[in-house]
C-alpha cells in the first residue's frame, strides 16, 4: 500500500515550479524481489537530452517512538546485515497491504517490543533515500503503554532497550544512532516533548 503522497505548501510550490519534471520515456525492471524491486528510467532532461534513472522500489514503512508512563524511549537493538552492524533503532516496519499507517506502526510496536499503546500520534513523514528510493517512511509517538509479549517475525532477533528520553539528545549528539529513520524520528519526539515527558 503507498502511503499518502506530500502536498507542497504555496510557497514551496512556487520555488519548486522552477524546476523541470523529468519526463520517463522508457521504464524496464531489472530485478523484482520480495522486499525491493530495482527498475531503470530513461528519462527526458530539460535540455532535450536522455539520462537512465536506477529506482529502488520499496513499500511505504513507519518508525514509531514508543514513550512510557517514566519517560523511557523504548528502542530496539537488531543485527543489519547490509551494513554488518548491530544497530539500537526505533521500532519500524513496512506497511502491509490494505493497511494503514496507524495500524502498522501499533502492530510493528507490538511484533517488535510487546507494548501495545494507547494512544499513536503521527509526527509526519519523510523520503528516506529519494535520490535513488521510492519509500516514503511514516513517524508516530506512541504513549500510553502496556507491556506484553513480543511477537518478532522467524527472521528477527531482536533486544528491546529502555532509554530515559533525557539521554537521545546526547547519544544523537555522541554518534550512538546510525540509522537514519531513528535519528529523524527521535528528533522529531524531541521537538514535540522536550527533553522529559510526563506521557
Amino acid at each position: 500500500m503507498r502511503g499518502q503522497r506530500f502536498e507542497p505548501s504555496k510557497v514551496e510550490r512556487k520555488t519548486l515550479s522552477k524546476i523541470a519534471a523529468e519526463p520517463t520515456k522508457e521504464s524496464r525492471y531489472i530485478f523484482q524481489g520480495k522486499v525491493v524491486s530495482l527498475r531503470v528510467d530513461t528519462v527526458q532532461l530539460p535540455n532535450g537530452g536522455l539520462s537512465a534513472r536506477e529506482i529502488v522500489e520499496h513499500s511505504d514503512a513507519v518508525a514509531v517512538v514508543p514513550v512510557d508512563s517514566y519517560g523511557n524511549v523504548i528502542l530496539v537493538r537488531q543485527y543489519r546485515k547490509a551494513v554488518e552492524e548491530t544497530l539500537l533503532e526505533v521500532p519500524a516496519g513496512g506497511i502491509d497491504v490494505g493497511e494503514t499507517p496507524e495500524a502498522a506502526a501499533r502492530r510493528e510496536l507490538l511484533e517488535e517490543t510487546g507494548f501495545t499503546a494507547k494512544a499513536v500520534e503521527s509526527l509526519g513523514g519523510f523520503y528516506t533515500t529519494p535520490g535513488f528510493c521510492t519509500e516514503l517512511m511514516h513517524s508516530f509517538l506512541a504513549t500510553g503503554l502496556t507491556p506484553g509479549e513480543a511477537q518478532p517475525e522467524f527472521d528477527e532477533s531482536i533486544e528491546v532497550v529502555s532509554v530515559p528520553l533525557g539521554e537521545i539528545r546526547t547519544m544523537l549528539r555522541e554518534g550512538e544512532f546510525h540509522d537514519a529513520k531513528s535519528i529523524a524520528s527521535l528528533l522529531l519526539v524531541l521537538d514535540r516533548l522536550g527533553d522529559s515527558a510526563n506521557v
